[in-house]
């Protein structure tokens, strides 16, 4: 304040020591931080902007403990600075701005602000975990714990970078998950990070999020199981060679498998199946199933099946919908099909089911996006 005081008694003209020796002119240019120094409680979004007059503005920095270099974006006429993304919730920002009049002189003005610490905070929880190694159907999911009002915003706060590179883009299912995939399978061998910069952005009225990190993830080799209801046999490929054929069984009438790519997302070594999670009353209470994978959110899974004779698997279908591989309760038997498949499957490694009278599965349900062409997965990316 002193300094844009000075500036206003010169008025641009020279002051006269009693020798008579002239003094440099002042600056005529002067700065104006927002929010005012010493403020609090300041939104993260909206509130921080400096301008200048009579001059342009040459340099700003904004940095605080754990967030330097705010990166900012500058009018045209270099007369407004604002940052190009939001500020950190509950943290105290220092600001020095430099603007330069015609003549070359400068003004440099100082403030300090703290943002709010928001009472309702976002919640998000993402579906990949920080040095583990999935399959090449696997999609980032990204699911708020509340519904998401500014989705752009949102999806300008993730990103997914990969090596070797590729484009990954977002694609929202409802209002409170987004799942990110590349146009076609990931490249065994890639390394991906996801890129949560959350904190400061406003998902809802009075919700903000506060998640700052990056989650570094592996693609190991490529797996893409198929299978077709009138072959009922399994044909894992791994790498492009088939190294296994597995006799399976599909949904029987009225309970038929969804076609399409489905992707594991969740495996159990043994897990108990109730019909009445899944909507089917009191259809079956099976206890002990083996080697369980999940394919999608409704309830299709691969799994062990000890309760049908052997000869079912490669015949007939005899499920609510589940792909069936032979296997013994328990899964103690590691020689038997869905052991094996178990064991050599990771998350993220794709099951594509063909042939059956049922529909194809919705992307939304699982990770199961690649049903989705990728024109309407990036038109309706936010």
């Amino acid at each position: 304040m002193a300094s844009l005081a000075l500036a206003a008694g010169c008025s641009g003209s020279p002051n006269t020591h009693p020798n008579g020796d002239a003094t440099v002119p002042a600056a005529t240019a002067t700065v104006a931080i927002s929010p005012a120094d010493g403020a609090t409680k300041v939104a993260p979004t909206g509130a921080l902007r400096v301008t200048a007059a009579a001059g342009k503005l040459t340099r700003i920095t904004v940095t605080a403990p754990g967030d330097t270099n705010v990166p900012g974006k500058v009018s045209a006429d270099r007369t407004t600075w604002t940052p190009s993304r939001p500020l950190r919730t509950g943290t105290h920002y220092q600001v020095t701005a430099t603007a330069q009049d015609s003549s070359g002189h400068t003004v440099t003005q100082q403030s300090a602000f703290t943002t709010l610490t928001p009472a309702h905070k976002a919640a998000a929880t993402v579906n990949v975990v920080a040095g583990e190694t999935y399959g090449v159907g696997m999609e980032v999911e990204v699911r708020f714990k509340d519904p998401v009002s500014d989705k752009a915003a949102v999806m300008r706060a993730i990103t997914v970078s990969a090596t070797p590179a590729v484009l990954v883009v977002g694609h929202w299912f409802g209002d409170d998950q987004v799942d990110f995939r590349p146009q076609q399978y990931w490249t065994p061998g890639t390394r991906a990070t996801v890129h949560l910069r959350l904190d400061g952005v406003q998902t809802a009225p009075g919700a903000y999020g506060t998640q700052q990190q990056d989650i570094t993830f592996a693609i190991g080799r490529s797996q893409i199981s198929t299978i077709d209801d009138r072959t009922k046999q399994l044909l894992v490929v791994r790498d492009g060679k088939l190294v296994r054929t597995l006799p399976g069984s599909l949904g029987a009438p009225g309970h038929t498998t969804y076609n399409g790519q489905m992707v594991i997302s969740e495996k159990y070594r043994v897990i108990d199946m109730d019909s009445r999670t899944v909507g089917l009353g009191s259809s079956y209470n099976i206890k002990d199933v083996p080697h369980a994978m999940r394919l999608t959110t409704s309830g299709t899974f691969i799994h062990g099946n000890y309760w049908r004779p052997s000869f079912v698997f490669g015949n007939q279908d005899t499920s609510h919908g589940c792909v069936g591989l032979r296997d013994v309760r328990g899964g103690g038997d590691p020689s038997t099909p869905a052991a094996w498949f178990y064991n050599n499957s990771l998350i993220g490694d794709v099951v594509i089911v063909k042939g059956t009278p049922d529909r194809t599965v919705q992307p939304g349900n699982g990770l199961n996006g690649w049903n989705m062409s990728w024109s309407a997965w990036t038109t309706t990316s936010s």
